[in-house]
């Protein structure tokens, strides 16, 4: 499997994923966050533009078994640290 068509099939399943019934996504709606390749094997962080999607979705592909695992997760808590300031 080239990059390129890891990348379209894992974009195609989250589009299918992300709530299809209130959104009608296409591929081109997912993008990517983050990719890695190693030896037969892809990786991707992936997420979707969709104002009230608080998921990231992370597709491998195991070349070895011609399989595409699809993870989901949930976005729980976003907490800042100031650093180098007066509050370190």
């Amino acid at each position: 499997m080239t990059n390129e068509e890891f990348i379209d099939f894992a974009k195609l399943k989250v589009a299918v994923m992300a709530d299809p019934e209130r959104y009608h996504l296409n591929y081109h709606d997912v993008f990517v966050v983050w990719y890695a390749k190693t030896l037969q094997n892809h990786k991707a962080l992936l997420s979707t533009p969709l104002p009230d999607d608080n998921h990231y979705y992370e597709a491998t592909y195991n070349g070895d078994k011609c399989e595409l695992y699809l993870d989901v997760y949930n976005k729980e808590l976003n907490k800042c640290y100031k650093i180098g300031g007066e509050n370190d």
